[in-house]
């Protein structure tokens, strides 16, 4: 065993790491949120070339010393001013956790026109209420994703629509297509709301990513046999109709 482990170590010591060409790895982070009935991403605006002036998903190259979840984790800290990855948590933080979770890696050759860059993207979900816009280097857009897109549209709130650098509309869609498919099986629809939320919050977000109306009693049925929501004995307040039930989604269920 030991000389097995000095053949390798002398292997090792004399392996050439330019015999090979190695392309360039970044993270991209598709944020995600919910306002006003709408679905919403953050970006930020290109301050240089390639794509000078565009929106992109907030994003950046790994650094050598940290794992990829720890490159996601930064960009969101650097670009999105948003702390406490779940998973990754900072003492101190001053945000809930943060629901991370990878995507999907692109590496279509020729999708960055300065050399071959490997994408990991990953999406995050954020409570509207923990999003910032800081001044005009970071924005939120409307989105419309059409069932089965390949790309998405992006509006501005005075419905203006951009194009995005790079293949982020793509991975944009993508993004979406995954929530999509996992709100049926998964809790992933509670990460968008507030900590204590009514019913028909709730509804709305399923609504919203699924672009399609639910039934309310089924769906309200369906919730509440799931065992996920907990009633906090609270009522909404500041509303102009019958108040209602407020809750909150039961973690360890």
């Amino acid at each position: 065993m030991n000389r097995r482990n000095s053949e390798e170590q002398r292997f090792l010591d004399n392996y050439d790491a330019t015999a090979f060409e190695r392309p360039s790895v970044t993270v991209d982070v598709v944020i995600l949120t919910l306002r006003e009935g709408h679905l919403e991403a953050l970006l930020v605006k290109r301050k240089e070339h390639p794509f000078l002036n565009y929106w992109s998903l907030p994003g950046g190259f790994v650094q050598l010393h940290e794992s990829l979840d720890e490159a996601a984790a930064r960009v969101l800290r650097q670009k999105a001013g948003l702390e406490g990855v779940v998973g990754l948590e900072r003492e101190g933080a001053l945000h809930p956790p943060i629901y991370l979770e990878q995507l999907y890696t692109f590496g279509h050759p020729q999708r960055d026109p300065r050399m071959r860059v490997i994408s990991v993207a990953y999406y995050a979900l954020v409570e509207a209420s923990h999003i910032r816009e800081v001044g005009e280097e970071t924005a939120l857009f409307k989105l419309r994703v059409p069932p089965g897109a390949d790309s998405v549209e992006i509006f501005d709130h005075k419905h203006k629509k951009y194009s995005l650098a790079f293949d982020h509309a793509e991975i944009l869609a993508v993004a979406v297509r995954r929530i999509r498919g996992k709100l049926g099986y998964t809790p992933i629809g509670f990460e968008l709301l507030p900590e204590r939320f009514t019913l028909r919050q709730l509804q709305n977000v399923h609504e919203t990513i699924l672009q399609t109306k639910l039934n309310k009693d089924s769906f309200r049925r369906k919730m509440l046999a799931s065992g996920m929501l907990e009633p906090t004995g609270e009522l909404e307040r500041g509303v102009g109709f019958r108040p209602a039930e407020l809750y909150r989604f039961r973690r360890e269920a």
